[in-house]
């Protein structure tokens, strides 16, 4: 979740009015409304664009019915347009909000007029306010001036209907988007991706975000790696889906994730969606065939070893690495990657105690440079930190290393990921990991390579023999 901040909030007032109109709602749905209809000091939308991924059935629906009753009701907003991919879908959900207002005596006092013929649906009150419902073409949407906008089924959303809905908003004066989805379908949810970049990134000033989803990812390493979100567990069921336990059962699901299979469960009910590359290609850094052929699955690294931790810029996942040597190549392997931070320094001082590394390999300059001074003491050595120059190096070198066969891995899914997704930034005549704007977790990537160049970086030896660095198994 990422929310722009806000002064006051007009959710409270479109709570009340949808449960007058017998619309009770989750406290989920009452908190996302809050939030989304937060207001800054001058009475404008605090976010410009809220977005909401959540799996089917979970009520997603009711919230848009919320903020339709009170666009309409409460806010006078003169047009608010409501799309959907399919014809079917936004038919529904007029059906829906007219019982709603039908139903309500005085809602309906203030209805001027109802439209019920096929593609021209929609409610028209008194004071000249509309609601109308669209299915999404390249030309719906055009000649109309909304004050909202609801973007339905948005995990299925093109360039050409953002084109046509979103001009329509530029001469309102205090206009608001919403999105709704389930987790993205790859190439159809481009526009999706793109937003739930910047969600997760939590820098656009006028986006917010709510996604719920489980991490499924359980790192294969030759260490003994925590666990992530077990697919099975009734815990991520709960994870993934607010509803959970009001309107989906447990009982339920536990027959529904046989009978979709693994992937289709992954997506459908736990929010595990494949969002693509908001560039034209993937692997544009280093090749899939080159770094596939590198991979080992009995591989091990040999003692002396390095180790490096690295965090995502908003600090939502944290990657510990490690690097040593296995022949005269070079092993490299995910050890963690998690969400959050606070699990770090624990985790780094049992691996510290169990193989006495070399080194630990932290930039300063990067999102995990406030962990230092914890890991510092925590361990009882000196953290390396590579200055830019050397940073630079490292990457250049990781790309050599790469092309001349001398690093070795275990395929595993985060690290892949975040090659698929890299992209370089300038360092003078030189370059580094691009960490912003590659809409992956690229902390994987810039662990290992850091993890690597700390096998040859200037460390105070500790004194004492080490033990050999035996299997991790």
């Amino acid at each position: 979740m990422t929310v722009p901040p806000f002064s006051v909030s007009a959710g409270r007032e479109a709570v009340e009015l949808a449960a007058y109109a017998g619309l009770q709602l989750d406290p989920w749905q009452q908190f996302i409304l809050e939030q989304g209809l937060g207001e800054r000091e001058d009475g404008r939308w605090s976010a410009f664009e809220v977005a909401l991924i959540v799996s089917r059935q979970n009520g997603k629906g009711a919230v848009f019915e919320a903020r339709e009753l009170a666009g309409l009701f409460l806010f006078g907003e003169q047009m608010i347009i409501h799309t959907a991919h399919e014809f079917k879908t936004g038919q529904e959900a007029f059906r829906r909000i007219l019982s709603l207002v039908e139903n309500t005596d005085d809602l309906r006092r203030r209805v001027k007029h109802v439209r019920t013929s096929h593609g021209e649906e929609g409610i028209e009150l008194l004071g000249g306010q509309r609601l109308r419902f669209l299915a999404r073409s390249g030309g719906s949407g055009r000649g109309f001036s909304g004050d909202c906008v609801i973007m339905d089924e948005a995990m299925i959303l093109g360039d050409a209907a953002m084109g046509a809905l979103l001009p329509t908003m530029a001469a309102r004066p205090n206009p608001q988007l919403w999105y709704g989805a389930s987790a993205g379908i790859g190439a159809l949810s481009t526009q999706l991706a793109h937003v739930r970049r910047r969600g997760v990134e939590g820098d656009d000033p006028s986006l917010a975000f709510f996604e719920w989803s489980i991490d499924p990812h359980v790192t294969e390493c030759s260490m003994d790696c925590a666990e992530h979100d077990d697919p099975a567990d009734p815990k991520s069921w709960a994870k993934a889906n607010p509803g959970f336990g009001i309107r989906i059962t447990e009982d339920y699901v536990r027959r529904e994730m046989p009978a979709m299979g693994a992937a289709v469960f992954a997506r459908e009910r736990l929010g595990v969606g494949d969002y693509p590359s908001e560039f034209g290609d993937t692997w544009s850094v280093i090749g899939e065939d080159a770094w596939r052929a590198l991979a080992d699955g009995d591989s091990s690294p040999s003692d002396p070893v390095a180790f490096c931790i690295d965090m995502t810029p908003e600090r939502s996942h944290t990657s510990i690495c490690v690097a040593g040597l296995n022949g005269s190549a070079v092993h490299v392997e995910v050890v963690e990657n998690r969400p959050g931070m606070d699990w770090v320094v624990e985790r780094a001082r049992d691996l510290h105690e169990r193989w006495s590394p070399r080194c630990w390999v932290v930039d300063a300059g990067g999102p995990a440079g406030s962990l230092i001074p914890d890991l510092e003491r925590a361990l009882g050595v000196e953290v390396v930190s590579p200055k830019v120059r050397e940073v630079a190096q490292a990457c250049g070198s990781f790309y050599d290393a790469v092309s001349s066969a001398d690093i070795v891995h275990l395929d595993q899914a985060p690290l892949a990921t975040a090659l698929a997704g890299a992209r370089k930034r300038d360092l003078g005549e030189a370059w580094a990991w691009a960490r912003r704007g590659v809409g992956v977790d690229i902390s994987p990537l810039v662990a290992v390579t850091l993890a690597r160049w700390g096998l040859t970086a200037e460390v105070e030896e500790p004194e004492g023999e080490v033990e050999p660095w035996v299997a991790f198994r």
